[in-house]
């Protein structure tokens, strides 16, 4: 999925390596536009949010795509970015390397290895302890007792999420059925194919959808507009990263929304401080940077049962451990055949 994070300090001959950072300007590259209510969008609207907070000049590059961003790299670098956040899993390499060569300090998704004291910091952010919730959710609204997770690819994000969702599932319910699909190996924009996938899981019985896959996730919508259940009943939509209630037609049930502006904000007061590139940053449902949303398709009583969830998360009560790797996150469900 996408991720990387480039923060680049450049001044006269750039940045020394340990030496606080004099920051002015704030740039992130994104894969597409960010009108996608989710990843994008989350990204490029945190950024902004930050650099308006800390008045610095904000330098967004968005609908990259998937390939090589190292000449966008640079042209931001000799432009005088002081922090670069290449947002995108896939820029995970070509942000760390550029952003050492051009000694611009640089954040990274997915890739903790990379991480290089006042150089290079690592994101690998996931709304796991939200996606537990949104399983117990699932669990709680489905009448055919099948959900199903589809996703557009299995970034560790995407993994760690699913897996805590099947947690969720499992804890509330041991005995609903959950079906795992994947439309692509990096089919984040696929629209059409995370419709088709979705029609597939819903044709196996499946009437909530817990959907990943940012452009792709807006075909997964709209399978479930057009779609009912094996009962005729409404099939249920769960999103990811964002909320996307302004073009909700009726099925969207929730979403695990992620607020990026304290990780920026992290990142940016780390620069300043010399600390950058030391630690990893994260959200949690502790300081409301994963929320779960609350649809009004939600009946009140499950809302109050889903708080109550929430505190015991909060205080430590239930534990959730993240799972990361896609054959363990694949081992907790039932494949469907994206082809039928």
């Amino acid at each position: 999925m996408l991720s990387a994070m480039l923060f680049g300090i450049i001044g006269l001959g750039g940045l020394t390596p340990g030496a606080a950072a004099d920051i002015k300007k704030l740039a992130i590259l994104i894969p597409e536009e960010p009108t996608d209510y989710g990843w994008n969008q989350q990204g490029f609207d945190a950024a902004k949010a930050v650099a308006a907070k800390y008045n610095l000049q904000f330098m967004p590059a968005s609908g990259l795509g998937y390939g090589d961003v190292r000449p966008t790299l640079r042209e931001l670098a000799n432009d005088g970015a002081s922090l670069m956040i290449a947002h995108a899993s896939g820029y995970n390499t070509s942000a760390a390397e550029i952003g050492v060569e051009a000694k611009v300090p640089v954040a990274v998704v997915d890739k903790p290895s990379a991480s290089k004291p006042g150089m290079v910091a690592d994101y690998t952010i996931s709304g796991y302890e939200g996606a537990y919730l949104a399983g117990r959710l699932a669990a709680k609204m489905t009448k055919t007792g099948t959900v199903a997770i589809v996703v557009s690819a299995e970034p560790l994000p995407f993994n760690s999420q699913s897996a805590a969702f099947a947690q969720g599932v499992k804890a509330e319910k041991a005995d609903t059925k959950i079906l795992y699909a994947v439309v692509g190996p990096a089919a984040y924009a696929d629209a059409a194919g995370g419709r088709r996938v979705t029609e597939a899981a819903i044709g196996a019985g499946a009437d909530i959808i817990f959907g990943q896959g940012d452009g792709s996730s807006f075909g997964m919508l709209q399978a479930t507009e057009t779609t009912k259940s094996a009962k005729g009943d409404t099939v249920w939509f769960i999103d990811v990263i964002g909320d996307k209630s302004k073009i909700d037609k009726g099925t969207l049930l929730s979403s695990v929304v992620w607020n990026l502006v304290p990780v920026y904000s992290a990142m940016v007061e780390d620069l300043k401080a010399d600390r950058f590139g030391t630690h990893p940053y994260k959200i949690s449902l502790a300081d409301d940077s994963i929320a779960l949303l609350h649809s009004k398709h939600i009946p009140d009583a499950v809302w109050s049962q889903l708080s109550e969830i929430r505190k015991d998360i909060v205080d430590g009560k239930i534990k959730i451990e993240p799972i990361y790797d896609a054959q363990k996150v694949r081992s907790l469900m039932t494949s469907v055949d994206a082809k039928q």
